[in-house]
């Protein structure tokens, strides 16, 4: 189990958009890893889309369509970013958790 004896909220879903956790006593193992490189992925690219929606939103001649497949895309990007942070946050020593829950199923 972890340190803080509870299940590691990975940064992707299983079927049904269900949340997948990890079990196990390493950080160093090969399914951790590959969870905190998809984390700073996920973050990176939230980071990215932050700066394109700046452009977007700051641009007046943006059209309803291209605002509309922005907030899907920061929609996703604030889900994935949810996500991370509760993760993160469950695995840090001190008080008990703030009882957040796992971040809605995207919209179709």
């Amino acid at each position: 189990m972890t340190e803080s004896n509870e299940l590691r909220l990975l940064p992707w879903s299983g079927s049904d958009e269900k949340p997948c956790y990890l079990s196990t006593d390493s950080t160093n193992s090969y399914l951790a890893r590959l969870a905190d490189n998809a984390e700073e992925a996920q973050l990176g690219l939230g980071t990215e889309l932050l700066a394109h929606a700046l452009e977007v939103l700051g641009d007046a001649t943006s059209d309803t369509e291209e605002l509309r497949l922005l907030g899907a895309d920061l929609a996703g990007a604030l889900r994935d970013a949810v996500r991370v942070a509760t993760s993160r946050g469950h695995r840090l020593p001190g008080p008990a958790h703030s009882g957040h829950e796992e971040p809605p199923a995207p919209l179709s």
